[in-house]
This record gives structure tokens, sequence and C-alpha cells, in this order.
């Protein structure tokens, strides 16, 4: 039987090495929400969102050095599909201190 759940997945620190967001398991689907990044260290930065699909060979960018303020809060709305294996990553330009919030309906099929 289908099950369908409202989750969030909590990140501290992402910087400057890649860092897995989310991951979808088997038999799930993946709606997201809302992406949430937030700047702590007080340096402004740049950011990279991707999706890496379940070969791993590919990246599909979201957003590709996107500016985020000293201390500010970017917030991405757009629902967007994952399938199973694939991946949501992230990484900035540098020594980094960012924190994910992503907002998402898992589905199991």
């Amino acid at each position: 039987m289908a099950t369908e759940a409202l989750k969030v997945a909590l990140t501290a620190a992402m910087s400057n090495s890649e860092t897995d967001l989310l991951t979808v398991a088997a038999g799930h689907t993946v709606a997201v929400l809302s992406v949430l990044l937030c700047e702590t260290a007080g340096a402004a930065e740049t950011f990279d969102l991707y999706v890496r699909d379940d070969a791993g060979a590919n990246d599909y960018y979201i957003y590709k050095t996107q500016a985020l303020g000293a201390n500010a809060t970017f917030e991405h709305t757009s629902k967007f599909v994952l399938q199973a294996g694939d991946v949501l990553s992230g990484i900035t330009a540098s020594a980094a201190n960012v924190d994910v919030v992503v907002s998402y309906l898992d589905q199991t099929l």
C-alpha cells in the first residue's frame, strides 16, 4: 500500500566539499517542497545546489554559483521531484558555514 509522509532533512554547516542533503531510498519518490539555506558565519558566499541521478554520473544543477549574503537566508520554493536513487547535493565555493533545511513529501510506491 502506498504511503505519504511530510518530512524534513536538516544539514548543519554545508561547506566546500560535496554534501549530500537528501538521498531517496529504493521504492520511494520524493516531492521537494522547499530548500532553505542560511549563511551563519557572517561572510557572503556562493553555492551550488544540484541533483545527482541514480547512476551517479551526472549532476543536474538547480543553482550554479548562486549568491548568498552574510547572515542571509536563501529560499527555494519551486517544487521538484526526485526518484529512487537520486541525491540532492550542495557545495559552497569556499570554506563556509551554511545550514540547509529541505522540506519534502516522501511517497512509497
